[in-house]
């Protein structure tokens, strides 16, 4: 059975608008290479024309991808809540494991997951921790570079 794929209202938008992207702009600059690839005459031994319909591959490859996971999309009702940690919550933690500074989180669906932009799994190690926990509360993560002790500073929306 296909998993749901929880994304936020604003998530689904910012999906959406990635799809069309590739499938009007993208789709038009990768066939504009190939056609320019084309004009280079041999195929056999015409790299630009390889790296062209690999791009080609990869771009219809995300766009399927986007297009399954639109489909599989469940929106997640908004909670404003600030009582314990949700999906949509953003969480002010402390490691107190090495007594690093303080870090902010928001708790996404995976979909929605950029941890460069500060927005984390609920799937992920950290995030699963975090769910359901309080202002205060203390978790464990069990994480790659072993275990971590976070104090959980602030909840907001």
């Amino acid at each position: 059975m296909a998993q749901d794929v929880i994304l936020t209202h604003e998530g689904l938008k910012e999906l959406q608008e990635k799809l069309d992207y590739l499938k009007s702009v993208g789709r038009k600059e990768t066939a504009e290479k190939i056609k320019v690839a084309l004009s280079f005459g041999d195929l056999s031994e015409n790299a630009e024309y390889d790296e062209a319909k690999s791009e080609q591959g990869k771009l219809e490859a995300e766009i399927q991808e986007l297009e399954t996971m639109i489909s599989r999309a469940k929106i997640m009702e908004e909670d404003n809540s600030t009582e314990t940690i949700h999906i949509g919550s953003v969480v002010t933690i402390k490691e107190t494991t090495r007594g690093a500074q303080e870090r902010v989180f928001q708790i996404t669906g995976f979909a929605q997951a950029n941890p460069a932009e500060g927005k984390i799994s609920d799937e992920s190690p950290v995030g699963k921790a975090l769910m359901g926990h309080k202002v205060g509360d203390k978790v464990v993560v069990e994480a790659p570079r072993g275990e971590m002790t976070y104090k959980i500073v602030k909840i907001s929306v």
